[in-house]
C-alpha cells in the first residue's frame, strides 16, 4: 500500500509544484532552461505513475464500504463524460468557456465514477486521492491566476469533433480495460 500512497502523493507534490511555488518554478527554468525543467517534470510524472501501477498491483483488495453504483449503467457515463473534459483542456471549444479547469474537473468526475463503482481501500487511496489533487490544483492555479478570462465563443462543430473523438478513445479504452486492468468498465449484461 506504501507504493501506491507514495506513487498518488509524488503526483499531487509535482502537479502542485507549479501553482503553490512559482517562484521557485520561474528560478528553475531560468537556471536549468525551459527544455531541461520540463524533461525532469515528464520524468517525475512518469516515476509516480509506474509507482501507482506497482503500488495498485501490489495492494491487497480490502473492502472498505459497498459501492452504490457498482454495476450500474451510471459510471460509463460519467467516464464517458471525464474523457470529453479530458479531451476539452486542449481543444479549441465551448467547453472552456463553461468551466475553467476541464482536465481537472474530469479527473474529479473520473475518479468519482471509480469511487462510486469501487469500494475497496486501494481505490479510495488512488480514485479519492486523485480526485483530492485535482481539487485542490483548482484552487492553487485560481489562486495563482486570478481572475478567469472566458475564451471567445467558437462554433459548435469543434466541440462535436471534441465529443465524437472522446467518444471513440472511450470506446478503446473500455474495449481493453478488462484485458489491461482485470476488471470490465460496462455493467453486467
Amino acid at each position: 500500500m506504501a507504493l501506491l500512497i507514495f506513487g498518488v502523493v509524488f503526483w499531487s507534490a509535482a502537479h502542485l509544484f507549479p501553482s503553490l511555488m512559482p517562484a521557485t518554478r520561474s528560478r528553475l527554468i531560468a537556471q536549468f532552461g525551459t527544455g531541461p525543467y520540463r524533461g525532469l517534470f515528464a520524468l517525475d510524472i512518469v516515476i509516480a505513475i509506474v509507482l501507482m501501477v506497482f503500488g495498485w498491483k501490489a495492494a491487497p483488495i480490502e473492502s472498505l464500504y459497498l459501492p452504490p453504483l457498482l454495476g450500474s449503467p451510471i459510471v460509463p457515463s460519467l467516464l464517458l463524460l471525464s474523457f470529453i473534459l479530458f479531451a476539452a483542456a486542449n481543444a479549441p471549444g465551448n467547453i472552456k468557456r463553461f468551466l475553467r479547469h476541464p482536465m481537472l474537473t474530469g479527473m474529479v468526475v473520473w475518479a468519482g465514477a471509480h469511487l462510486l463503482a469501487n469500494g475497496e481501500t486501494r481505490s479510495l487511496i488512488l480514485f479519492g486521492g486523485l480526485g483530492a489533487w485535482a481539487l485542490v490544483a483548482m484552487f492553487t492555479i485560481n489562486r495563482r491566476d486570478g481572475a478567469w478570462e472566458r475564451p471567445a465563443a467558437v462554433p459548435f462543430s469543434r466541440d462535436l469533433m471534441t465529443i465524437v473523438a472522446s467518444a471513440v478513445l472511450f470506446a478503446i479504452v473500455v474495449y481493453f480495460h478488462e484485458a489491461v486492468i482485470g476488471v470490465s468498465p460496462l455493467p453486467a449484461m
